[in-house]
């Protein structure tokens, strides 16, 4: 070739290799070889030394970066190529930007480039124009075989026959249909998280109880394995697809994904999202094939899913959380119409809207305590519920059973499976010449693993059989059918969680739409069915919580406070029925708290004395009368006291008590009292 010139083959000529999928590297081996052999055309043609490039096998040209295209540039601008060899255009670019980038860098510096047909010089306007046609119809031809490829996919799509992968728990019947796998292990162990996911309405919740059960699910292997399904301890992701993907619901879809192309550092980039609403899908068939469930819930447990996830949507409820704050993720503001938060304070929730103070640095819209909401929600649910007590009981004495019924047939595919397994490997020891050590020895060791699976399985289903704690006795069954017939007593129950009443309340209520409209909260109530109820609820003055004390207690200890002392004043609220604020029973040290939160002064001997006040007792040692005429001249209005409250001590002004019409009646009672009779009595001589 005449284009080729002493200063070509005194450097050195590289060879560029390119294949676009993994699948063609690892099949399309004809391509390979036609690309390599490239090497030995470079020698014949003189160059002594010659360089593979092969990095980007497996790498689109399509935009993709690609390490092996960018050496090769990099080696063109230090002027090391004498000479770039490909099978065509295709191989060295598949978009205008690299070709013509390639054909300047090659014409500044003398670089030529050569293919199957001939050797091109890109510093020669005819060259130059040829292979820019060259690149032009590579280009075009990539694309009109990509648009009739994807016409074709939509195409046989729209029909329901393309099936580029199978989801596992179906396998492929013909060429354009599928069925459910006949490995019955494999349909169980589907169906078994779809109905815990009934059960438990969220999908980490099902990932625990699986992990917990030590229940394996089914995972297609990837590449040539014998084996077309595996079994590994679940993740997140697998649950996840199994819940959300529509042809377990028995339907075709097409064009779940959408594709968006961006340029990031001049590079073409493809970013693909999954589109959750079905109605957007390109192709959905719905009966195409047998489901493991109905269409019907396969849209409720995306309703579900889409609810559970946590600020994602507007309207979303968010997924039960720990806490005691029994709404939360159920109340909407009816101001501004955003979900309220549960914020802690002492321990006791309260709600509030931060919308606005987000947003726009303004005010909350609404704050309030949670107890006394959650109370009067509370009541109305176990209203609504009582009815079905009978059937909730029942339903949860089948429940109990049926959880070890579910691990037990689990165990049971998988021990049949194992066997399956053990004889097998049990055949291939059994087939093979007993002298050859090196054979006989790897089947020795394969059969021995599968014995021990075995063994491991028959303990496992031996100890589950002799477990009793998730047996009902005729006790437990009893107190179930009480709690049924009692849905507050089971509402109330220790062992009833704050997660149980959380799922409850949210299977009846859709939300709460919540106003503060003065000392009064305004709440109406959505239930499932689209009935409704309106609630009015006191709200708690500023400050002030369900654990505080009442004011009538707090103004009685003040007053008592100036009479007698800490425990005194706790005998007298106990004996009157005043409890804390939790409930409980006065004491010494709690009435001192008290005090001293609401800064009441203790009480100190004399204090009655310096206020010039007296009691009873006091009162009767004054005036020489018995206590019983002080207690008849408060009652008749004779003589002005005070008494704090019933139990208290009668207090008696100083003044009041040396008034003249107190002290003439104490002089009459006195005079009115027998004389003794001292003329019965014998006297002693001293």
């Amino acid at each position: 070739m005449t284009k080729i010139t002493p200063d070509h083959l005194a450097r050195s000529a590289f060879v560029y290799v390119r294949q676009s999928t993994a699948m063609q590297v690892t099949h399309n081996l004809e391509s390979q070889r036609r690309q390599y052999s490239l090497a030995d055309r470079a020698r014949h043609l003189g160059w002594k030394n010659v360089e593979l490039i092969d990095d980007d096998l497996g790498r689109s040209g399509g935009g993709v970066r690609r390490p092996g295209f960018e050496r090769l540039l990099a080696a063109i601008c230090e002027g090391r190529v004498g000479a770039v060899l490909s099978v065509e255009a295709s191989r060295l670019a598949r978009n205008g930007r690299d070709w013509h980038t390639l054909l300047e860098f090659c014409g500044l510096v003398g670089t030529i480039i050569v293919d199957e047909d001939g050797a091109y010089d890109p510093a020669s306007p005819n060259d130059r124009l040829l292979l820019g046609m060259k690149g032009t119809m590579s280009e075009m031809e990539l694309s009109v075989f990509r648009q009739r490829s994807i016409e074709a996919m939509k195409q046989k799509a729209r029909r329901g026959e393309l099936f580029l992968t199978v989801a596992v728990g179906y396998v492929k019947s013909g060429l354009d249909k599928i069925e459910k796998d006949p490995d019955r292990r494999v349909q169980e162990a589907i169906a078994l998280v779809f109905r815990k996911f009934n059960e438990l309405q969220t999908i980490r919740q099902v990932l625990v109880w699986l992990r917990q059960e030590n229940i394996p699910l089914p995972v297609l292997t990837v590449g040539d394995a014998p084996d077309r399904v595996t079994w590994q301890a679940p993740v997140y992701p697998t649950v996840h697809h199994i819940l959300t993907n529509p042809v377990y619901a028995g339907a075709y879809a097409f064009g779940r994904r959408t594709m968006r192309v961006v340029i990031e550092n001049g590079r073409k980039r493809i970013i693909r999202s999954m589109q959750r609403d079905w109605r957007s899908w390109s192709v959905l068939i719905q009966d195409h094939h047998e489901g493991y469930i109905p269409w019907a819930d396969f849209e409720r447990n995306q309703n579900l899913i889409a609810d559970n996830a946590n600020g994602k949507r507007f309207m979303s409820r968010g997924a039960i959380r720990r806490g005691e704050a029994l709404l939360a993720g159920l109340l909407r503001c009816a101001r501004c119409g955003r979900k309220l938060h549960v914020r802690y304070s002492d321990g006791a929730p309260r709600y509030q809207c931060v919308g606005a103070f987000n947003q726009v640095a303004a005010a909350k819209c609404i704050i309030f305590s949670g107890n006394r909401p959650d109370r009067m929600v509370s009541k109305e649910v176990i209203d609504r519920l009582q009815p079905l007590g009978i059937e909730a009981a029942l339903a949860g004495i089948k429940a109990r059973s049926q959880k070890r019924s579910e691990k037990r047939d689990q165990l049971d595919f998988a021990l049949r499976q194992a066997r399956f397994e053990a004889a097998r490997a049990h055949r291939q020891y059994d087939a093979i010449d007993p002298d050859n050590r090196l054979v006989a020895e790897e089947l020795e060791r394969r059969w021995n693993e599968r014995l021990v699976a075995v063994r491991s399985l028959e303990t496992e289903i031996n100890q589950l059989d002799a477990g009793t704690e998730l047996l009902l006795t005729s006790v437990d069954r009893e107190r179930l059918m009480a709690l049924g017939r009692d849905v507050a007593a089971a509402w109330d129950s220790p062992r009833a969680t704050h997660e149980t009443r959380k799922k409850i309340v949210r299977t009846v209520i859709v939300e709460i739409v919540v106003d503060v409209v003065g000392d009064t909260l305004e709440m109406v109530v959505h239930w499932r069915g689209d009935d409704h109820t309106r609630l009015t609820v006191k709200k708690n003055r500023t400050g002030r919580t369900d654990w505080c004390t009442e004011e009538d207690v707090i103004e009685l200890v003040r007053a008592l406070a100036r009479h007698m002392p800490d425990q005194t004043i706790a005998a007298v609220l106990n004996r009157l029925g005043k409890s804390t604020s939790h409930g409980h029973s006065w004491t010494r040290g709690s009435i001192c708290s008290l005090r001293h939160q609401y800064d009441i002064a203790i009480h100190r001997p004399g204090e009655r004395a310096e206020r010039q006040e007296a009691t009873i007792n006091e009162a009767a040692t004054v005036l020489s009368v018995s206590t019983t005429t002080i207690r008849r001249l408060i009652a008749n209005g004779t003589l002005p006291a005070t008494q704090p409250c019933r139990g208290a001590p009668w207090i008696i002004k100083h003044g009041d008590l040396m008034a003249d019409p107190v002290r003439a009646e104490a002089n009459a009672r006195r005079s009115r009292r027998p004389q003794p009779d001292d003329s019965q009595q014998n006297l002693l001589d001293l």
